[in-house]
């Protein structure tokens, strides 16, 4: 009989209200996952077989997450059926609906935990709860897997200075991660740049240019819909990811939040504060008066969103390409490849760098916990460590052997077939084949780590991102001189490491008042920003100028010392003094 805990009636009675933590942009670019048995190539992992072989009962575990996950198929995929089979466990999961920070605080303070969470910052609610459990030892004693992931990183893995324990195993970042693309910056469809014969993509000014000089050949699309110049999403927090992240990275700023920290001397200010990012919503208020900026862009809905970039009317966003992928992949669905995005650093002037590649280390933090209610802890770090084997990587990245990927001469291949599906008819095959769907709940490697058999562990490596292009993509990137979006960014070496990773990955406790501070700074600067960028151009500076007061008055100094200490904290621990 399958062993089942239940849990719903907390979330059946969360409230739906806006807000989510910083931090979805910059360089977050997870490699695509996939699977494998890994048997044939030699790159099992003998620890992970035995430990999760100890035990193969039916246990379902409750899995709470603050991300989304359209796709989830209830681990009935070809994956998550192979990892069922492997280690007796299946989660039954539920996903963030609503404010996933709301629904953090009802859940921790309810006592009736599921037995993985994977809270984000939240993750300090839980612990000051007492609802997760320190996994130190149990990681020493049953999960050699995850001690060989993570190697020289254990360090990072400490909850803070005061508590050296470990609560929770980074999931959000791969260890040792190389990034290979670019998956936001500003965004043109490929149709645009190929009119305008291929301009110069640098600054806001360029960008605009081409919007501007394509809507004025082509105002309407062939079913006399008028096209859009620029779309925003604004829609609950994803007011961070198209409205105000881009602020700091078009004016040389990498993604710390809504906190702008300086690399020499770690002093934290509130970007908004900053006079260069003025300019650049000035830029947007002038896009605005234009008439190339959306007038629904802070109104619309997510789902009104993603199908005007669907309908292929929208020119150009500003946005992560996780935020708009589901849009675009219809449009490659149905065959209209030059109406796909292109990515390019642009910035506000050409003295500023793109710093979406600005080096972080080793990003813990985020990942999922193992709550003090969980039936069998063991069971479960033995799951997790499953994940973490050479095996259970190969599986959750490329899939099944022979009906995902194939090994010719010892290196693994996607056929072209199954890579056509992977690309353009992603969603019905992610739902299908699980590949894409467990990497975000187990350890993992990042992307250019090669595993035992001299292969990749995921399939997010220059020869494959390549492979995964349409012949319209590869045109334009070959007229921009690059073989990968990422080719047209600054690169990583041209950036000082950050040694404090990214300010919104540091976790805040539970009694500081930054929380209540940054609260009232975010209600103001949703409101204020919007404003400013709809007034009428002459208006811009009162409306300006009124939002830096107002937020001076909401103590706007404090919340900047307060997170300076954090940071100044996580740069001592992570440096093990």
């Amino acid at each position: 009989m399958t062993q089942k805990r239940k849990w719903t009636g907390v979330v059946l009675a969360t409230a739906m209200v806006a807000g989510l933590l910083a931090g979805c942009g910059g360089n977050n670019n997870g490699g695509n996952a996939g699977t494998n048995n890994g048997a044939t190539n030699g790159n099992q992992a003998a620890e992970g077989n035995n430990a999760a072989s100890e035990n193969l009962s039916p246990l379902t575990l409750t899995y709470y997450s603050e991300d989304t996950n359209a796709n989830w198929a209830n681990m009935q995929d070809a994956v998550g059926k192979k990892i069922t089979e492997k280690t007796g466990i299946t989660l039954d999961a539920e996903f963030a609906v609503g404010d996933p920070v709301q629904k953090s605080a009802l859940i921790a303070t309810s006592g009736d935990y599921p037995d993985l969470i994977a809270a984000k910052n939240s993750i300090n609610k839980f612990v000051d709860a007492g609802a997760v459990i320190d996994l130190t030892d149990l990681i020493e004693e049953h999960a050699p897997n995850i001690k060989k992931l993570y190697g020289e990183e254990m360090n990072r893995l400490r909850y803070s200075n005061e508590d050296k324990s470990i609560y929770v195993i980074p999931t959000n970042a791969g260890v040792d991660q190389t990034y290979f693309t670019a998956g936001g910056g500003f965004e043109l469809q490929h149709r645009v740049v190929k009119e305008l014969g291929f301009p110069k993509i640098r600054t806001v000014k360029d960008f605009e240019n081409a919007i501007k000089q394509y809507l004025a050949k082509h105002p309407k699309d062939e079913n006399g819909n008028p096209n859009i110049g620029l779309t925003l999403n604004a829609d609950d927090w994803h007011m961070y990811i198209s409205v105000t992240n881009p602020a700091f990275l078009a004016t040389g700023g990498s993604d710390d939040g809504e906190y702008y920290i300086d690399i020499d001397t770690q002093e934290v200010t509130y970007h908004f504060r900053r006079p260069e990012e003025k300019e650049y919503f000035r830029w947007l208020n002038h896009m605005n008066a234009e008439g190339l900026l959306d007038p629904e862009s802070f109104v619309q809905k997510y789902d009104q969103y993603k199908a005007k970039v669907a309908s292929g009317r929208v020119l150009g966003l500003i946005d992560q390409e996780w935020d708009y992928a589901d849009g675009e992949k219809a449009l490659k669905a149905a065959g209209k490849f030059d109406q796909g995005y292109g990515h390019y650093p642009v910035t506000l002037t050409e003295e500023f760098k793109d710093a979406s590649f600005q080096p972080t280390g080793f990003l813990s933090g985020y990942g999922v916990a193992i709550s003090s209610t969980n039936p069998d802890p063991v069971r479960t770090i033995k799951f997790l460590d499953y994940l973490a084997s050479d095996e259970g990587q190969v599986l959750v990245n490329w899939g099944i052997e022979g009906e995902h990927y194939k090994v010719e001469n010892g290196k693994r291949v996607i056929p072209a077939e199954v890579n056509d599906r992977k690309i353009n008819d992603a969603a019905n095959f992610q739902k299908e084949s699980g590949i894409g769907q467990y990497q975000m709940i187990g350890p993992h490697y990042g992307d250019g780590v090669k595993d035992p058999s001299g292969n990749y562990y995921t399939t997010n490596f220059p020869e494959q991102i390549v492979a995964s292009y349409n012949d319209v993509e590869k045109e334009v990137l070959a007229a921009y001189k690059a073989t990968t979006w990422k080719d047209l960014f600054p690169k990583e070496e041209e950036f000082k490491v950050k040694p404090w990773g990214a300010a919104w990955n540091i976790p805040v406790p539970g009694d500081s008042e930054i929380t209540i501070l940054d609260e009232k700074l975010k209600s103001i600067t949703w409101k204020r920003i919007p404003e400013a960028i709809l007034a009428k151009p002459a208006d811009f500076d009162k409306v300006w100028d009124a939002y830096m007061k107002e937020i001076e008055a909401a103590d706007v100094e404090k919340a900047e010392d307060l997170r300076q200490e954090l940071v100044q904290q996580r740069v001592e621990l992570w440096s093990g003094k």
